[in-house]
């Protein structure tokens, strides 16, 4: 059986996959921030929804790249986790 890594390289071989996912690569890695912000902070979504007043469906949407979260949600987000943001123009 093929892993994801497999999959993953087999599709970036068409060059309309690969104009489609880079494309999302900033969301993508916003959403991987995100997550990785959150489990480094060990809670679960709903917990962490709790924190920001929120739903844990919200938080799902913000880690799975669905939504573009405002400047506001981002600091919010930060807090929670006990984090501060910073925004990095590279």
């Amino acid at each position: 059986m093929p892993t994801l890594k497999d999959l993953k390289a087999k599709s970036l071989k068409n060059p309309n996959v690969k104009v489609a996912y880079d494309r999302l690569a900033d969301e993508y890695a916003l959403a991987a921030a995100l997550i990785d912000a959150r489990a480094k902070a060990k809670l679960t979504q709903s917990q962490l929804a709790q924190r920001m007043g929120t739903t844990q469906s919200a938080i799902a949407r913000l880690e799975s790249g669905r939504a573009m979260p405002s400047g506001a949600t981002l600091i919010k987000f930060a807090k929670a986790v006990g984090r501060v943001l910073r925004v990095d123009f590279r």
